[in-house]
C-alpha cells in the first residue's frame, strides 16, 4: 500500500513544471490531489457497482472488461491531471475493483492479459536496464544489493520474532523477502520519467532489485543448507514442560484435529495428557480451559516422561507424517500393548503406519470426502437409508482393500509400481 503515498511524493517531487505551476503554493497541489483521491473514492464505492449490475444485466461479458479497461485509463488520467501519476490511478482502480461484488469475474475477465502483460511489463524493466551503466558501477550496485537485503531482511526477522515466531520460522520469512519487489520498478520508472532521478540511478537501483531477485534463490538454497540446521537446534535448546501426570491416555497434537478429539474426550469424562509443539496455541487453549504441555512428541525422552511405558491409549494427531511414524514406532517398541491411533496424510502413510505398529489409522481427509460423497448422492434423489447403506459398503470395501495393501507395501519401491499390491487388490475385486 505503501506505493500510493510514494507516487504521490514523486509527482510532487518532479521539477517537470511551468512557471506558472511552479508559482502554485504546495497546500494547493496537495488539496487537488487529495480532491481527485476522494472523487475517485466516493465514484468507486457510490457509483461503480450499480453500474456493474446494470452491465450484468445485459450478459455480455466483454462489456464489463471493456468498462472496466475504461475506468482503469480514466482514473489514470483524472490522477495525470490532479499532479499525481497514471501508474498510482491504475493502482487506485485496481483498489476499487477489489470493493466490487463483481470482482471475481472481472478476475476471470482480465486473466488472459494477466501473463501476458506481466511479461510485456518484465520485458520494458530489462530493456530499461543500461548494462554499460550497471558495468561502470558494478561494486556500488553489488553493496547495495548486499545492504539492502540485509536490512530489509533483519527487519523482518525482527517484525516477526516480536509478533512471536521462532527462530526458524522468522529466518525463512526473512530470506524469501530480503528481495525487491515489482512495485520497485514502477516506482524507479515514474521517478526516472519525471526527472527526479537521472539515467545513471535509474539503471543502479533497477539493477540492485533485480539482482536482489537473481540472488534470493541461490540464498534459500545456501540457508537451507548451512543456517536452518543451526537455527532448528537453536529453537529446540527451550526445554520441554515438566510432566505432573500420568493419564491411561496421551494425545499428541492440540490442533484442529486434535481440539476435536480432546473436546470428545472430555464430554464423555477422559482426560488425556496433552503434547503440544505450538507454545501460541498452548497459551490460547489454556485460556479456554484446556491444559497441555510444551514439548516435541517425536522426543523419546519425552515419551517416557508422560508415561508411555504403561499408558493405555496413544492418540496422535499431529500434521507431520514423519514424526507420526517415529512416535508410533517408539511407542509400539516401549508399551506392545498399548492401542494406537494415528492421523494418516494419505494411503501410503497409512500402509507405513501399519508397518509401524498403528491399531488405527485415520485419513485425515477420508470422512470429508465419504460425507461430500454421500451428500451428492442425497441430492441426486437417492433414499437416505440407500445413502448410508452404500457409504457403510464403500468404507467397508476401502479399509479391507488398504489392509490387504498394507500387508505387501514396500516404501523402496516407487508408486504405482509395486504389482503385487494392485495384484492384490484386483484379486480382492474379482472376489
Amino acid at each position: 500500500m505503501l506505493i500510493v503515498p510514494l507516487l504521490a511524493v514523486v509527482a510532487f517531487l518532479s521539477p517537470m513544471h511551468s512557471a506558472e505551476t511552479t508559482s502554485t503554493p504546495i497546500w494547493q497541489k496537495i488539496a487537488i490531489a487529495v480532491f481527485a483521491m476522494v472523487f475517485l473514492f466516493i465514484i468507486g464505492t457510490k457509483v461503480l457497482n450499480p453500474f456493474f449490475k446494470m452491465l450484468a444485466r445485459t450478459k455480455i461479458r466483454e462489456m464489463m472488461t471493456t468498462v472496466a479497461l475504461f475506468v482503469v485509463l480514466g482514473s489514470a488520467l483524472l490522477m495525470e491531471v490532479s499532479g499525481l501519476s497514471a501508474a498510482m490511478g491504475a493502482f487506485a482502480a485496481g483498489v476499487l475493483f477489489s470493493t466490487s461484488s463483481f470482482r471475481h469475474q472481472l478476475e476471470v475477465d482480465i486473466d488472459p492479459f494477466k501473463g501476458l502483460l506481466l511479461g510485456l511489463f518484465f520485458l520494458v524493466v530489462g530493456m530499461s536496464l543500461d548494462l554499460n551503466v550497471v558495468w561502470d558501477n558494478l561494486g556500488l550496485i553489488l553493496s547495495g544489493v548486499v545492504l539492502m537485503m540485509l536490512i530489509k531482511g533483519g527487519v523482518i526477522f525482527l517484525v516477526a520474532r516480536l509478533l512471536g515466531s521462532n527462530n526458524l520460522d522468522a529466518h525463512d520469512l526473512a530470506v524469501v523477502m530480503a528481495q525487491g519487489g515489482e512495485f520497485a520498478f514502477v516506482l524507479f520508472a515514474a521517478a526516472h520519467a519525471q526527472k527526479v532521478i537521472d539515467d545513471t540511478v535509474h539503471a543502479n537501483m533497477t539493477a540492485i532489485v533485480v539482482l536482489s531477485m537473481v540472488f534470493t534463490p541461490l540464498m534459500i538454497i545456501a540457508s537451507q543448507k548451512f543456517i536452518v540446521p543451526r537455527l532448528q537446534k537453536i529453537d529446540e535448546i527451550k526445554p520441554h514442560d515438566h510432566i505432573e501426570e500420568h493419564n491411561p491416555i496421551i494425545l499428541v497434537g492440540l490442533g484442529r484435529v486434535g481440539q476435536v478429539v480432546n473436546h470428545l474426550l472430555q464430554m464423555t469424562g477422559y482426560h488425556p495428557t496433552i503434547i503440544e509443539l505450538d507454545p501460541k496455541l498452548i497459551a490460547g487453549m489454556k485460556k479456554r480451559g484446556v491444559k497441555s504441555y510444551y514439548g516435541n512428541g517425536a522426543h523419546p525422552d519425552l515419551l517416557k516422561a508422560v508415561g508411555i511405558q504403561t499408558a493405555q491409549m496413544l492418540i496422535v494427531t499431529i500434521d507431520n507424517p514423519k514424526q507420526t511414524l517415529d512416535i508410533v514406532k517408539y511407542a509400539r517398541s516401549v508399551n506392545p500393548h498399548i492401542k494406537i491411533i494415528a492421523r494418516a496424510y494419505d494411503r501410503y502413510h497409512v500402509y507405513e503406519l501399519v508397518q509401524s505398529g498403528a491399531d488405527i489409522e485415520v485419513r485425515e481427509t477420508f470422512d470429508g470426502a465419504l460425507r461430500t460423497g454421500k451428500q451428492a448422492l442425497r441430492e441426486l434423489g437417492l433414499d437416505a437409508d440407500k445413502v448410508h447403506e452404500i457409504g457403510n459398503m464403500y468404507f467397508g470395501k476401502d479399509r479391507h482393500s488398504v489392509k490387504l495393501m498394507s500387508e505387501v507395501y514396500d516404501p523402496k519401491i516407487e508408486r504405482f509400481k509395486n504389482e503385487e499390491m494392485y495384484c492384490t487388490l484386483s484379486n480382492k475385486t474379482k472376489k
